[in-house]
């Protein structure tokens, strides 16, 4: 089998930067091999600038990026406003969401992915339906609209179909959750269904996604868990738990525990699984998540717009608990702005800085090093797509960062990465590969054009 070699000018290794470093990557999309010294024999292809792994974005709801920017006005009868407003405004763009423009919007968003550097997405799609809750001809349709959109880019994809089927504890859904709604013997036949397809589509992955104990209970719970590992024993698990204050009271009061609390006690909770959100943890649960592996997903400016409140990031991070970045309703697709605001509001709500880099000796500890690789680690444990390191055996997904950019002049790699979290706006991604092939060169996609024109186009009919 032939490869390809790239020269890196500066190549992020787990342990430092390779600088030059040169990655060997076969037709399979892998990295055969890693090293400092230039291989003899083989062509070489050089690459300027700054090489990093592709991110994993843990959290996706694709089809809200068509609501950013739509939801941001009060009135005098919605004086108070949140995320349970917000559903309203949402639930009305479900109602009437085709097929057609779920893959449009999916496509838009997916790019603006790629183009920040994210190379796979954890999708917690829950559309499933038409509206009023009968099933298309085939019940996989509006999940291999969005698989189609992830092809259509080159963005890996994690696809978790959600089970959703209570609007509350003791609740029944609403007449438009009837969109989103399964028995679990349906949900798990959805789930073969997919992941039959899924054998040669080497950046598909699927896992399970339970929307949250507010609208799964408990037996529906086990059920789920115990036919899903039966398919799929070392697939990702997510779930939706401890967003808001609301959703805590309702599950303590429903099920005798904190939400995060049921779950250490109830399920094997462990590095399968992404409890995304997680903003209202006590300290109990800080420590017994953390010490089960679950990786925390945390959606920085998207749990800010919704006025959620702050993930404990500092003691969570203490705990050597596993987290990572969801970009969930698009209020950006940046790497750099959701750690940005990760990092600064916890400084702003400590009142100081480097909040979770800890000193080791005399060295230098980065605040952007500790943050990027933290979420890479997390966003992998997520996705289980196979790669987050630069490393062989793993997926060639490699980020090209521009040394011209204006965020990077004057710094080197000692402080790139600190530069691209905190150092400006710009986006410096040039060049983004996943396994193996070249997706984006020179901050171009072949198909944005297209993909744009047939977003706009979806958004005009869904706002006419």
């Amino acid at each position: 089998m032939s490869t390809k070699t790239y020269e890196v000018e500066h190549l992020h290794q787990p342990d430092g930067w390779l600088s030059p470093g040169y990655v060997e990557v076969d037709q399979a999309g892998k990295i055969v091999s890693v090293s400092g010294d230039r291989p003899q024999g083989k062509e070489v292809e050089s690459l300027s600038g700054y090489g990093v792994p592709g991110l994993s974005n843990l959290h996706s709801h694709a089809f809200q990026r068509a609501l950013a920017g739509r939801t941001e006005f009060v009135t005098g009868a919605l004086a108070e406003d949140n995320l349970w407003t917000w559903r309203k405004e949402m639930y009305r763009m479900v109602d009437r969401l085709t097929p057609e423009d779920y893959e449009a919007i999916g496509a838009q968003v997916y790019l603006e992915m790629l183009k920040f550097g994210m190379t796979a997405v954890c999708e917690f799609h829950y559309v499933h339906h038409q509206p009023g809750g009968a099933k298309f001809a085939d019940p996989a349709e509006m999940s291999k609209r969005l698989i189609a959109a992830a092809g259509r880019t080159g963005l890996g994809m994690t696809m978790l179909p959600v089970l959703y089927a209570h609007g509350g504890i003791n609740k029944p859904v609403e007449p438009t959750q009837k969109r989103f709604v399964h028995t679990v013997d349906e949900y798990l036949a959805l789930i073969e269904n997919l992941r039959t397809g899924m054998a040669d589509n080497r950046t598909l992955n699927v896992g399970v996604a339970l929307h949250s104990l507010r609208a799964v209970t408990p037996d529906e719970v086990h059920e789920t868990l115990a036919g899903f590992n039966r398919m799929a024993p070392d697939a990702p698990i997510h779930i939706h738990v401890s967003e808001t204050t609301h959703e805590v009271e309702e599950v303590e009061a429903g099920l005798g525990a904190r939400p995060v609390q049921w779950l250490i006690d109830n399920v094997d909770l462990n590095d399968k699984w992404c409890l995304v959100h997680a903003t209202h943890l006590d300290a109990s649960e800080i420590a017994g998540s953390a010490k089960s592996g679950a990786v925390a997903g945390i959606c920085p400016l998207t749990e800010a717009t919704m006025g959620d409140g702050f993930f404990p990031l500092v003691e969570y991070h203490k705990a050597r608990g596993n987290w990572g970045i969801g970009t969930d309703s698009h209020y950006s697709t940046s790497i750099s702005e959701e750690l940005r605001i990760l990092e600064c509001g916890k400084r702003l709500e400590l009142r100081r800085r480097n909040v979770i880099a800890e000193p080791d000796g005399d060295a230098e500890v980065h605040t952007g090093r500790i943050h990027f690789d933290t979420a890479l680690k997390g966003g992998e444990l997520s996705s289980r797509q196979g790669g987050g390191a630069l490393v062989p055996g793993r997926r060639a997904d490699l980020v090209m960062l521009d040394p011209n950019a204006d965020v990077f002049l004057g710094h080197t790699s000692r402080t790139v990465l600190d530069a691209w979290m905190l150092g400006g706006t710009e986006n410096p991604v040039r060049d983004v590969m996943v396994a193996g092939n070249w997706v984006i060169r020179d901050g171009r996609h072949p198909q944005q054009d297209t993909v744009r024109q047939d977003y706009q186009a979806a958004m005009k009919r869904l706002t006419s």
